[in-house]
């Protein structure tokens, strides 16, 4: 009998406890806001903090992520976005739609800036594998020697380096320069050679598609710092990688240009009822480059006013 009423008054005891333990979480954290996926608890010391919410709701609403996840609802994608320490913001209500694949076709070959950079990278590493020191007796040679000799070396005479020359000179290494972003060769080889593209691109200060030995030595630069270009479209810029679609075409932002898939389209891959010619598609990526172009040279002038 002692023993069922002692049983109940710790019950009663915990009871108060826990009480009081609440009222006082809730007088502590009257003021905090944790944000959503975060609640407030009280530390040993007293003190608020926020963590991520233990335990959910069970409300079932169902929202998907922009991570591609369908979640009960609000709470639990917050609340996995406080446990990941990612970021997840709700993409639309209801579960999430299975994504169609893609078929790597319908994906134009691109040389993204990470690409160009890498090619940079390991053309420049292997550059300067090759520097002589100056010995006690004889001559070495420095950075700059070693770009005039290879320069000189695949000019045709005219002292400007066009892309053909250049992809000659990135092929000598053919080790060290070997970039496989791809499954399919062919892809790798055009890779590269637009890479190579990309790199005129980076220092060519006229604009006439070649590299006099100055602007040669400037894209090889270790010190120099290659800028991050962006893609314009609609009075919006976008990152290096962002895509946009045209019909059955995609579009893809690469080194602060458009490249876009040349794909005839028909009726079934299309929002309407005509059909995209070349012509069409290619007047298209005209403007989108005009575009850019028009963005550049605005970005340009503001920057001589300031």
């Amino acid at each position: 009998m002692w023993t069922r009423w002692l049983a109940l008054a710790l019950v009663a005891v915990a009871w108060v406890h826990a009480e009081e333990e609440l009222r006082s979480k809730s007088k502590i954290c009257a003021n905090v806001f944790c944000g959503a996926g975060r609640e407030c608890a009280v530390t040993e010391k007293g003190e608020p903090t926020c963590l991520c919410i233990e335990q959910c709701k069970p409300h079932k609403r169902p929202v998907c992520g922009s991570n591609g996840k369908t979640y009960l609802n609000h709470c639990e994608l917050h609340r996995d976005a406080c446990l990941t320490g990612s970021k997840i913001q709700v993409d639309y209500d209801g579960h999430c739609k299975e994504k169609k694949s893609v078929s790597p076709s319908a994906s134009p070959v691109v040389c993204y800036q990470s690409n160009r950079d890498e090619l940079r990278r390991r053309i420049i590493q292997w550059l300067e594998a090759e520097i002589i020191p100056d010995g006690w007796f004889s001559k070495g040679s420095n950075y700059s020697e070693i770009l005039d000799k290879y320069f000189k070396n695949v000019d045709n005479g005219d002292s400007r380096l066009d892309s053909s020359e250049l992809l000659k000179f990135v092929e000598q290494n053919e080790t060290a320069i070997n970039i496989t972003t791809y499954a399919d060769q062919e892809n790798n080889k055009l890779l590269r050679g637009l890479c190579v593209d990309a790199l005129i691109e980076l220092s060519d200060e006229n604009a006439d598609w070649k590299l006099s030995f100055q602007e040669f030595l400037k894209c090889l630069n270790p010190t120099f710092n290659p800028p991050e270009k962006k893609c314009a479209l609609e009075d919006e810029t976008y990152a290096d990688g962002a895509e946009t679609e045209v019909d059955c075409n995609r579009c893809v932002c690469a080194c602060g240009n458009w490249v876009c898939t040349a794909m005839t389209c028909d009726g079934k891959n299309q929002k309407g009822t005509q059909t995209q010619t070349e012509e069409e598609m290619t007047r298209y990526v005209q403007e989108l480059q005009k575009h850019q172009e028009t963005a550049e040279k605005t970005k340009k002038m503001s920057t001589k006013e300031i």
